[in-house]
């Protein structure tokens, strides 16, 4: 009677344990996943980043030839009236 009780206290226990380590086992997997999809955000916001970095590169490099063209188109302008001025037909 004794040895039957000892036996389902050491089923009892080893059940125990079993839950404990598969629960274990579940958290180091979900941890795992959760790593792998935090790297992987990651790796994206970076890339998202240098997108953003050579579109604004982009867009500053038009600002300029923009600036550029409207200053060259402003001077041309500018003298025009005194061309007006000197012509003799």
């Amino acid at each position: 009677m004794l040895k039957a009780i000892n036996t389902k206290i050491l089923l009892a226990i080893l059940a125990a344990l079993t839950a404990i380590g598969g629960a274990l086992i579940y958290e180091h997997h979900e941890a795992a996943i959760a790593a792998e999809a935090a790297a992987k955000a990651a790796a994206i916001l970076q890339q998202q980043q240098k997108a953003a970095e050579e579109q604004k590169e982009r867009d500053d490099a038009f600002r300029r030839q923009v600036e550029k063209d409207k200053k060259q188109h402003n001077s041309a302008a500018a003298n025009e009236g005194a061309t007006w001025k000197k012509y003799t037909p």
